[in-house]
């Protein structure tokens, strides 16, 4: 027979207990739901912003390299077309002995010095004393020149040569920069993938960036704007300052690509570098440079717009100065040109174009 007794019911205390742990699971797991995101942007930005820096470091040394490749490149070529020329010069020395050698074989009376001559080395000749008197002079100062000539195309071969290997040591350090760069800007777009869109423009800047470009956008179609210069209006130290600093002031929300140097893209020194040279002044490539390209101001209050601005203890980051404590400059990869406060990088010093 079936028993019908009720199933014995938890005692009070173990309910009690029950509840209490569901409870705090809920709490630490909605607790952990909020926290998580958070913590997660946070430690991605974080990673991100490091892996960006060392890939700027990288630029500015691959920049360095590529210029150092260019100047080699023109040095390298220059020095071969001095070889062929030198050379075209030394066979036409010798096709002149040739035919005074022709010419005296054919009446039958070819000068014994020149037989040697023809035979041997013009240095080893040269040093023959005994037997330049038997040459007219028109072939011993032939025979000097080619001597002359000799020596000269050996020392040129040989820098052709030393030149050839810097160069391609060059190539080769410029290629594993450019690894070196491409591989920490994918780790970070993978870390940046992890986020949403929103979080993502937060962690690069690009949000409080787009606040601003209204303004300057409007000032390119003839409407008003509000730039930092504008506050206050600091006046730029020279006329070229301000040049360079409006030229730059029109690149506005123009991308940062690493290596380029404008008209259409910018990394932060070839921003620089193009501005001041739509102002008709050359500055060095890379930032490291460009921080020893005029008179250093260590004080932040002593800036003009215009002025040069260096950032980081390696110096591997420029931009212009803005005034009113901000700074033009293009940031960083997947970030475009813009103004940033100058308190959001190490400020080290700035530099002023003479």
């Amino acid at each position: 027979m079936a028993s019908h007794r009720r199933p014995k019911q938890p005692g009070r205390t173990r309910v009690t207990v029950l509840t209490a742990t569901a409870a705090a699971a809920v709490a630490l797991s909605a607790q952990a739901a909020h926290a998580d995101p958070q913590a997660s942007k946070q430690d991605v930005k974080s990673k991100v912003d490091k892996l960006y820096e060392e890939a700027e470091q990288a630029t500015e040394k691959y920049n360095g390299a590529k210029e150092k490749q260019d100047k080699l490149d023109k040095q390298v070529g220059d020095l071969q077309d001095k070889v062929a020329r030198g050379q075209e010069e030394l066979n036409k020395l010798r096709n002149s002995l040739g035919s005074m050698a022709t010419a005296q074989y054919r009446t039958g009376s070819i000068d014994p010095a020149l037989q040697l001559l023809l035979s041997s080395d013009p240095d080893s000749y040269l040093e023959r004393a005994s037997t330049l008197d038997q040459l007219t002079t028109k072939q011993a100062e032939t025979l000097r020149q080619i001597a002359g000539k000799q020596r000269t195309l050996k020392q040129e071969r040989q820098e052709a040569a030393d030149k050839l290997a810097d160069l391609e040591s060059t190539r080769k350090a410029l290629g594993d920069k450019k690894k070196e760069i491409q591989g920490k800007l994918s780790d970070a777009q993978e870390l940046l993938n992890t986020l949403t869109a929103k979080e993502k423009a937060e962690v690069t800047g690009e949000d409080k960036a787009q606040e601003g470009k209204g303004g300057d956008r409007a000032d390119r179609s003839g409407g008003s704007r509000t730039d930092p210069g504008d506050q206050g209006k600091p006046v730029p130290e020279s006329q070229r300052a301000g040049g360079a600093l409006g030229a730059a002031q029109g690149k506005i929300g123009s991308p940062y690509v690493w290596g380029a140097t404008g008209p259409s893209s910018f990394d932060c020194s070839g921003l620089t570098s193009w501005a001041y040279a739509q102002a008709g002044v050359t500055l060095p490539r890379m930032s490291q440079d460009q921080a020893n390209a005029g008179t250093r101001i260590y004080d932040q209050g002593s800036l003009k717009p215009g002025d040069l601005v260096i950032f980081y203890g390696d110096l591997h980051h420029v931009g212009l100065y803005a005034g009113n404590g901000q700074v033009l400059h293009a940031p960083k990869p997947g970030a475009n040109v813009r103004y940033e406060a100058m308190g959001n990088m190490p400020f080290q010093f700035g530099v002023r174009v003479g």
